[in-house]
C-alpha cells in the first residue's frame, strides 16, 4: 500500500473512529492496522491526532557553496588534468588568479574557493566525474645479460635528497607489436616526484642512453641513481657502461613484482597513458610531435603546476591498512627546498613559474594532443595551425576504450 493510499484511507476512516463507540473502535483500529501495516500504537496517535495532518518541510542544511563556486572548480579541475580532490585544493591558490582573468569571479566566491574542502570538492565535482580503465600489458621482454652485476632492491626508499630515481619504458604499439613503434622512457625522481619523460622510436640500447642523457641533463638536480625492471632495454651493457661512466647508482627490483617500481609504475598512467592512450605511433613525424610536448608545455605544467602527495607511512589497523601522506606539494616546491639542486635551474624555473600561464599550457597541450593522435598508425595528420582552441581533452580524463580511471590522484 502506497503512502498516499494509506492517506486517503485514514482521510476516509478518520471521523468514523471519532464517533464510533469504544467496542467498534476496536474493530476499526484492528482492520486499519491490517491494510495499512501500521504498528498500533502508531495507529492510535494517527487516529487520535489532527488531520489532515500538517506536511512538515524537510530539514536540511542550505548550502554553503553555490553554483559559481562550482563552475570555478570545474573549470580548474578540468585544465590541471582532473586531478583528485587533495591535490586539486592544494593548487587552487596558484591557478585561482589565473582563472579570475578568463572568468568573473567575485570577491565572495574567490574567498569561498580557498576555503572548499576536499570532501566539498568532492561532492560538487560528483556528476562530473567519468571513471573509464583498462589494463594492457607491456610488451618488455626480461633482460639476462648482466643481472647478476646489477643489485636488486627491494626495500623501500628512505632517501632524502634528490637523484635517485626510478625508470620505465611505456610502450605505445596499438594492437600489435610488429615492426618498430614509439616508446615512452619515464623517469620520476623520488624525493621530488619530479618527471622527466623522451619519446624513443625503438627499444635499442644506444636509443635508450641517448634519452636518459637527455632527462639527466634536463634535471635541475644531479642525477644520481636510476632503478629499473629486468626489460633487457635497461639491463644491458650500453646502460651498464653509462652508469658507471657518470657515476650513477644502477639497481634494478625483483622479476615480476611491479610493486617494486611503484612509483614509476604510478606516473606512467598520469603522464603517459592517460594522454596518449593505447593506439600505436610508429612514424618520424610523430616522434617529433610527442617528443615536443614531453620537453616542453607538459613537463611544465606537471612539474611548476601541478601538485602531488608522498606517502609518510602505513599503519595497520585490524584487517585494514591506513596510508598517511604528507601535504600536497608541486614537484618544483621540493626542488626548492633542496639543497642539493642546480641554482642556475632554479633561477630559469622560477621565471618561467612567475611568467607561464597554467591555462594556456593546459590548452596548448589539448591542442597538440589533437595532433598527436590524428598521427595515429592509420590516422591522418592534421595542420598544427591554425587550430581552434579545443574544450578540455577527453584523453586528459581517460582515454576512450579504457575502463576505470582509478582515484584521479
Amino acid at each position: 500500500m502506497t503512502r498516499p493510499a494509506r492517506r486517503e484511507y485514514l482521510g476516509k476512516i478518520f471521523d468514523r473512529y471519532n464517533l464510533a463507540s469504544r467496542k467498534q473502535r476496536r474493530r476499526i483500529l484492528d482492520e486499519f492496522c491490517e491494510v495499512s501495516g501500521y504498528n498500533r500504537k502508531y495507529a492510535i496517535r494517527l487516529l487520535h491526532g489532527p488531520f489532515p495532518r500538517p506536511i512538515r518541510p524537510r530539514r536540511g542544511r542550505i548550502p554553503a557553496y553555490g553554483p559559481e563556486v562550482t563552475r570555478v572548480l570545474v573549470a580548474i579541475w578540468k585544465a590541471a588534468g582532473y586531478p583528485w580532490s587533495v591535490r586539486l585544493k592544494a593548487l587552487l591558490a596558484a591557478w585561482l588568479p589565473w582563472a579570475s582573468k578568463r572568468m568573473k569571479i567575485t570577491e565572495e566566491t574567490a574567498r569561498q574557493v580557498l576555503a572548499i574542502s576536499p570532501r566539498q570538492i568532492d561532492r560538487r565535482l560528483q556528476q562530473h566525474k567519468r571513471e573509464v580503465s583498462r589494463r594492457l600489458y607491456g610488451r618488455t621482454k626480461p633482460g639476462t645479460l648482466l643481472k647478476h652485476h646489477i643489485p636488486l632492491k627491494v626495500d623501500r626508499w628512505e632517501t632524502t635528497k634528490p637523484g635517485f630515481t626510478e625508470v620505465d619504458l611505456v610502450s605505445h604499439c596499438g594492437g600489435r607489436a610488429d615492426g618498430e613503434f614509439i616508446h615512452s622512457f619515464n623517469l620520476t625522481d623520488i624525493h621530488t616526484t619530479w618527471v622527466e619523460t623522451r619519446a624513443v622510436l625503438g627499444k635499442s640500447q644506444v636509443r635508450m642512453r641517448e634519452g636518459l642523457e637527455e632527462m639527466r641533463q634536463a634535471l635541475p638536480f644531479a642525477l644520481l641513481g636510476i632503478d629499473s625492471d629486468n626489460g633487457s632495454e635497461f639491463i644491458n651493457g650500453h646502460l651498464y657502461r653509462y652508469s658507471r661512466e657518470k657515476k650513477i647508482q644502477f639497481t634494478r627490483g625483483r622479476p615480476y613484482k611491479k610493486d617494486d617500481n611503484a612509483h614509476i609504475e604510478q606516473k606512467n598512467w598520469t603522464h603517459v597513458r592517460k594522454l596518449l592512450g593505447y593506439v600505436r605511433y610508429d612514424s618520424l613525424a610523430a616522434l617529433a610531435a610527442i617528443n615536443k610536448l614531453y620537453r616542453n608545455e607538459l613537463r611544465l605544467l606537471q612539474n611548476l603546476f601541478l601538485p602531488s602527495v608522498k606517502l609518510i607511512r602505513k599503519e595497520r589497523v585490524g584487517s585494514r591498512t591506513r596510508r598517511r601522506y604528507d601535504r600536497p606539494q608541486t614537484p618544483f616546491e621540493r626542488v626548492l627546498a633542496c639543497k642539493e639542486a642546480d641554482p642556475v635551474k632554479l633561477a630559469e624555473l622560477r621565471r618561467l613559474h612567475d611568467r607561464l600561464d597554467p591555462f594556456d599550457l593546459s590548452r596548448a597541450i589539448d591542442r597538440q594532443l589533437e595532433h598527436i593522435y590524428a598521427m595515429r598508425c592509420g590516422g591522418v595528420a592534421k595542420p598544427t595551425s591554425p587550430v581552434p582552441t579545443p574544450a578540455p581533452h577527453p584523453w586528459r580524463l581517460g582515454y576512450k576504450g579504457m575502463r576505470g580511471a582509478g582515484s584521479f590522484r
